[in-house]
């Protein structure tokens, strides 16, 4: 991801800064390049936090018409790549593997949130 960014868009967000809001429109994802940021969804009760490496928002570049589920703001001071479909399917193109990575890292958080599940 760190790559991506040297050719790409890399926004700075402060701490306490809305990044988006459950219900708008969506039309790219989020790599987070440094610091946190905390998801809320369902009025709160749900929430997770993400950390350097992650990737959210992911759900705008599949379905037209992407509404935002839940709300994304930064914990800490933040460094995002933000891609839109066209980005990311050249990225995908570019380098496979970035796919792989972007899979993993999604398949990992949703294993995380199933644990706290259980507790």
């Amino acid at each position: 991801m760190r790559a991506l960014a040297s050719s790409g868009e890399v926004i700075t967000v402060e701490p306490g800064e809305l990044i988006f809001r459950s219900g708008e429109p969506g039309d790219c994802m989020f790599g987070l390049l440094e610091g946190e940021v905390q998801l809320n969804w369902n009025g709160d009760a749900g929430h997770e936090q993400i950390h350097a490496g992650d990737v959210f928002g992911a759900g705008a570049l599949v379905t037209s018409e992407h509404r935002r589920y839940g709300d994304a703001r930064a914990i800490t001071p933040c460094r995002l790549l933000v891609m839109n479909r066209e980005k990311f399917l050249f990225a995908v193109q570019e380098s496979p593997m970035f796919a792989i990575e972007l899979l993993g890292s999604i398949d990992q958080r949703l294993r995380n949130l199933k644990d706290c599940t259980r507790l």
